[in-house]
């Protein structure tokens, strides 16, 4: 039985979550299994969410966002949103869901404006439900303010007990309340000339710790900032649009003399009466560029606070970054798409040096093929075979179209969840010992099941080899992994969790390693300083921030 088998390799049967559903191993019977629940089809890690930000003079900025939005849907499935704005009013449209799901042209029509902000969610803090999907809309006595964030405050209970003993009304359990609430709290010292953002904005910076990666709408401008040691990610693209001098709308006050009398530094007049502006796009991944035509520029820098207006691009220094940054690891191992660049390097090409590393690390000697989980571990996949001369070939392959699905099969059809999404190729599995390369393991159900299935499609052999170190301990940054209960590594020895996932032989790639493949250029000299420039708490135990106690 599951119980059975989970107690002999100590695994806690309950987590804080989803119960341990597992796919049959060879010799048991389907039906002591039960049927598939919609939210346990994959085990993985789940990045908070997505942040997007256009400004674009002359364009509708929120059809712009729509595109981006579907190249960061990986970042988050249960919801999504756009607020838009032209100067004076915000719109917002939100929705659960994915993104084609929640727009549609009738929708489109109301999302007005040269600015907008977008967010894909995934729930770690707050309940997944509409009222916690971004982005945020709150009225001011400046006028409405709209905000998407990624991440996770470190002391988010205490401040929104502060906030809330101020009077300050909270309607949501997220964070990102936290965060909009407190840069529209009146500040002490008295502003001239409207509300001072950017000021607002650092106040909050000095005075909260975390991870956070923000866009803002404001009726005066859009604004980007992250925190001080750049844990969650986010970087700058530019694009230029030709439009008709028409459809540029004046701004409030008179630019400067020889900028164009209609949107400042950001726009250039041609003979032929059209008007070529500049365009500017904040993203979680710069794989957003590539749907809005934009050029990566740069990572926006840990504790900058950037602002989009009238006159072009401003950056400011919300908060002196320390000298020990804390990057999430976890982009480079599994959040990130493979083409996005991050800190400069591609992440395909941080993938294949892991699978390197892990082939000298722990080369198998009698294989026939290397396989890959798909998606994000077939370029270790590769880079394995290049380095142990051992043949890729596709093994599993993944149905991309299969989203949650909340149709219950009857008594007669029972369904996993991994039987929806992979497929295993029979034909080149068949009496071969298999090395199957994944990214990471979690709770060990997921892995389980796919090993059963490639035994299943004839596999002689199957080799699992771990893309990085394993998982022991919670995050409290922006990741969904709250507790030891849901970490099979952390209550199980190596031998144990091969034992249960049911393959021959298990092995995980080293945390030296795993941080060389980031930093390729990382050696004995340099190795300690770039350690500590990343998270690797969930691997190391060594968080980089206190945080409140759950």
């Amino acid at each position: 039985s599951i119980k059975n088998a989970m107690e002999e390799v100590k695994i806690h049967p309950h987590n804080s979550r989803r119960r341990m559903n597992v796919m049959p191993a060879p010799g048991e019977q389907w039906s002591d299994f039960a049927k598939l629940e919609s939210n346990d089809d994959d085990e993985k890690p789940r990045e908070e969410c997505g942040v997007l930000g256009i400004y674009s003079p002359g364009v509708t900025a929120a059809r712009v966002a729509f595109f981006a939005l579907y190249a960061l849907q990986h970042r988050g499935q249960e919801g999504s949103g756009l607020a838009a704005s032209e100067g004076h009013t915000v719109t917002v449209h939100r929705g659960s869901g994915l993104v084609s799901q929640i727009f549609t042209e009738e929708t489109m029509q109301y999302l007005r404006g040269h600015m907008a902000i977008g967010h894909t969610r995934y729930s770690t803090v707050g309940a997944s439900t509409l009222t916690n999907t971004q982005p945020f809309l709150i009225e001011t006595v400046h006028g409405p303010i709209a905000m998407a964030h990624n991440g996770q405050l470190a002391m988010g209970k205490t401040l929104r007990k502060n906030l809330m003993e101020k009077g300050v009304g909270m309607f949501t359990s997220s964070d990102s309340e936290v965060i909009v609430q407190s840069i529209a709290a009146p500040p002490s010292e008295k502003e001239t000339n409207g509300p001072n953002w950017v000021a607002r904005i650092r106040r909050f910076m000095q005075t909260s710790q975390g991870s956070y990666s923000v866009v803002l709408l404001t009726k005066d401008g859009l604004f980007a900032f992250r925190d001080p040691l750049g844990m969650r990610p986010l970087c700058l693209g530019k694009f230029t649009t030709t439009v008709d001098e028409t459809r540029l709308a004046p701004p409030s006050a008179s630019p400067p003399p020889g900028q164009h009398p209609f949107v400042g530094m950001t726009a250039q007049k041609s003979p032929d009466g059209k008007v070529r502006t500049t365009g500017w796009v904040v993203a979680s991944e710069s794989c957003a560029f590539g749907t809005t035509n934009a050029e990566f520029v740069r990572d926006v820098r840990p504790g900058e606070i950037i602002k989009f207006d009238n006159e072009g691009l401003h950056s400011y220094e919300g908060v002196p970054p320390p000298e020990k940054k804390a990057m999430c690891v976890f982009e480079y191992v599994y959040f990130a798409r493979p083409d996005s660049i991050i800190e400069g390097r591609l992440v395909h090409h941080v993938r294949q040096r892991i699978g390197m590393k892990l082939a000298q690390e722990h080369f198998v000697k009698e294989a026939d093929i290397v396989v890959g989980v798909p998606d994000s571990s077939t370029p270790m996949a590769i880079g394995y075979s290049q380095q142990s001369g051992i043949p890729f070939t596709e093994g599993l392959i993944k149905n991309r179209y299969i989203q949650r699905t909340f149709i219950q099969p009857d008594q007669g059809m029972r369904v996993e969840g991994v039987a929806l999404k992979y497929n295993p190729l029979s034909a080149n599995l068949k009496g071969k010992r298999v090395v199957l390369v994944d990214d990471s393991i979690v709770r060990g159900t997921t892995i389980r099941k796919l090993i059963s299935m490639l035994r299943h499609a004839g596999a002689k052999e199957i080799h699992v080899r771990i893309g990085s170190p394993p998982i022991k301990h919670p995050c409290f940054m922006g990741v969904d992994m709250k507790s030891t209960d849901e970490l099979v590594a952390a209550n199980c020895s190596v031998d144990e969790v091969c034992k249960f996932i049911g393959a021959d032989s298990l092995a995980y790639l080293s945390h030296d390693a795993m941080i060389q493949a980031v930093h390729e250029e990382a050696d004995e000299k340099t190795r300690e300083h770039v350690i500590n420039q990343y998270c690797s708490a969930c691997f190391s135990g060594n968080y980089p921030l206190e945080v409140d106690e759950w």
